[in-house]
């Protein structure tokens, strides 16, 4: 595949980078950054972004690549949606360009370009694998949009992830004003196909081998939490399903 290096930096030891490339799930150019570890053959940790984001906002602010260089373990940090000209946006910061939510989109004039959720989850793992020396053990991480995205893929994919977490989630979103505009767009009026892009649905769905270990971590002061957010609901679902999950609020 066509890859174009478009940064590069030391690193505590490692080597962050930003690289440009071609999507075929996309049907765009897509741009994402990556942490080396100074450790052979690391696992590595998918980062998803929330609204707003692309893959520079936890490169610059997170300070994650010093503890991944300590424990060895890559990060991949992806866009949050499809880029570029011949890509439909919408005028709100909640749909469109920044607002992949990390779904498969079945409605024009979304269904071309948004499919985040094949990309995540096939296009750019192989890409990684292709051309990075990392291990195929992953972990998948991600905040509030990024976090419905982190959960859903471990929810859906069994097996395919060691571990789940999320900072101030979405785990709700067919119950929340966020998910339910950006679910109508995306995927229709009809709501029942919206389940299966809710991870509290999708956990109520799980099978009890299935299970990995869940972490969310929720600010106790957070404006979204009572209106969007409400991690009290996945709270309940993993204790019907005795599901391992770890909530801890701050």
């Amino acid at each position: 595949p066509c890859m174009e290096l478009l940064e590069e930096h030391r690193c505590f030891e490692g080597r962050q980078q930003r690289w440009r490339h071609d999507s075929t799930t996309l049907n765009c150019a897509m741009t994402f950054s990556i942490f080396l570890p100074p450790a052979d053959n690391p696992p590595v940790l998918y980062w998803l972004s929330g609204l707003t984001c692309n893959d520079e906002n936890f490169t610059t602010k997170a300070g994650a690549q010093r503890i991944a260089a300590e424990l060895g373990i890559a990060l991949v940090m992806p866009d949050t949606s499809p880029r570029g000209d011949d890509v439909a946006d919408d005028a709100g910061y909640d749909l469109g360009k920044g607002a992949g939510f990390y779904l498969n989109a079945t409605e024009q004039p979304w269904a071309s370009h948004y499919r985040m959720y094949d990309y995540i989850r096939d296009e750019l793992p192989a890409l990684v694998h292709s051309q990075f020396a990392v291990s195929e053990r992953c972990a998948i991480s991600g905040h509030s949009m990024g976090g419905h995205g982190a959960l859903i893929m471990a929810l859906k994919n069994p097996g395919k992830y060691t571990s789940v977490s999320a900072f101030a989630p979405i785990v709700n979103p067919t119950q929340v004003p966020w998910g339910q505009k950006a679910f109508t767009h995306y995927l229709g009026e009809d709501a029942e196909k919206w389940q299966e892009w809710d991870s509290c649905a999708l956990l109520l769905a799980s099978q009890p081998e299935d299970a990995i270990p869940m972490l969310v971590d929720q600010g106790d002061a957070d404006q979204f939490l009572a209106g969007q957010l409400q991690p009290a609901v996945l709270a309940e679902a993993a204790r019907q399903k005795d599901w391992p999950l770890t909530l801890r609020i701050q």
